[in-house]
């Protein structure tokens, strides 16, 4: 077995409620011996498995490899879901004999200096609205969970870069993961200006240049730009700039790929499906007329009323977005290997993205309920829609979806989206 030190996130809790969600939402990939013990657990129509289904969907992996994944029902959910929302597997032949990736869900091990750090996937509404007992009370169960992914020949990891041309050791590069964190955990600061800070602090580390500045020397360094990002923005600004048209297409187009639902079904949905996906991007690239409901939830409403006021947030969103952004900067879940190996600097600005795209997802949800103002449970349910893709989308780690990322960035636009849907 792996011997590892384990990291959890004290701020956040977890258990399983059982809404099935994960079940109705995920494609899940199995390895060939997953395939071979699942085909030999001789499932019947006895069993809730239609007479002559697939049990599996092949596709092609890398370099023409194929793959197989857990076939879906008509409706969108794993084959194996019976109709109380249970799973069928693990009912029958106990949870030990699922697929390993559903048996880690929605726990993410990430490598972190000589340790392995927790995150969670908040595409589980339980994650999303804290439900369950704290994650520092269950560390036993949670290593076993970790150690059936981290491999016993694990070596250290060389971290994340820091940027583009930057590379740091572990000891300098948790710094910066601690300087933004240290901005985030202020309790009496709207997570807006916090972001805003986060933002400030980040483009002041992608315009330094280090070069041998390390150890004590970067330490003080970060505490004069925190000290100067949280100085600079002491409120939210009275007047924002207008977002260029230019990057509302860009920004538009960002959030069609976070609104879509990918089961089994639209994956091999063939031209058809993909001709459906290409008119949705057409009409959110042009942002005028009616939007092209992704999936059920989404109703058809014009664009324009997603721009209309909605008036202040709800109570609860400033620490639902902290303890997000928390969870996934100390859990390395937003650059290097569990980001599309992107740098610090990069993968803090596509997840600063994700929180306008949220908000952008529940005005849709609200209007699609034909309110004109935000409740919590909008908010919530939007960011699980979000954090299915973000990190795990291969299209996220494209290098035109980075483009719209740096594109968003380098005019301001990325501050002024926050701005504009907080």
């Amino acid at each position: 077995m792996s011997k590892f030190s384990l990291e959890l996130p004290v701020i956040q809790k977890w258990n399983c409620h059982n809404c099935s969600d994960c079940c109705s939402y995920h494609a899940i990939e199995v390895t060939d011996q997953e395939r071979e013990r699942i085909i030999k657990q001789n499932w019947t129509q006895s069993d809730g498995i239609p007479e002559g289904a697939s049990l599996f969907t092949k596709t092609s992996g890398l370099l023409g490899k194929k793959t197989y994944r857990l076939s879906h029902q008509e409706n969108g959910a794993c084959l194996f879901l019976d109709e109380e929302g249970l799973c069928r597997i693990h009912a029958k032949f106990g949870e030990h004999n699922k697929p390993l990736a559903c048996r880690i869900y929605p726990y993410a091990f990430h490598p972190k200096n000589k340790k392995i750090v927790t995150s969670l996937r908040f595409s589980c509404p339980s994650v999303v609205k804290n439900l369950g007992q704290p994650l520092n009370e269950q560390k036993k169960e949670i290593t076993k969970i970790a150690k059936l992914v981290v491999p016993e020949s694990r070596k250290e990891s060389p971290p994340p870069a820091l940027s583009q041309s930057e590379n740091i050791k572990w000891d300098d590069f948790l710094l910066f993961t601690e300087s933004l964190d240290q901005i985030l955990r202020e309790k009496e600061t709207s997570f807006i200006i916090k972001l805003l800070r986060c933002l400030l602090f980040v483009k002041f580390t992608e315009q330094t240049a280090l070069g041998q500045t390390t150890g004590k020397q970067l330490k003080e360094f970060l505490e004069i730009i925190t000290k100067a990002a949280i100085s600079e923005i002491q409120s939210i600004p009275e007047e924002t700039e207008e977002v260029s048209s230019i990057n509302m297409t860009q920004f538009r187009l960002l959030v069609a790929q976070y609104a879509r639902k990918d089961t089994d079904i639209t994956l091999r949905g063939g031209w058809k499906s993909r001709l459906t996906l290409l008119n949705s991007a057409l009409k959110f690239a042009k942002g005028k007329g009616n939007i092209p409901p992704l999936q059920d939830c989404f109703h058809s409403i014009p664009f324009e009323q997603i721009e209309s006021s909605f008036g202040s947030l709800p109570e609860g969103v400033n620490e639902l977005f902290t303890r997000l952004f928390r969870v996934k900067i100390q859990g390395m879940h937003f650059c290097g290997p569990a980001y599309y190996d992107v740098p610090f600097v990069e993968g803090f600005y596509s997840l600063a993205a994700l929180y306008p795209a949220t908000l952008w997802l529940a005005r849709w949800l609200a209007k699609s309920d034909q309110r004109d103002s935000l409740e919590l449970e909008d908010i919530q349910y939007a960011l699980t829609i979000a954090d299915h893709h973000h990190g795990y989308s291969p299209i996220f780690g494209t290098a035109g979806f980075r483009r719209r990322i740096k594109t968003l960035v380098k005019n301001d636009d990325l501050k002024n989206l926050c701005l504009k849907y907080s």
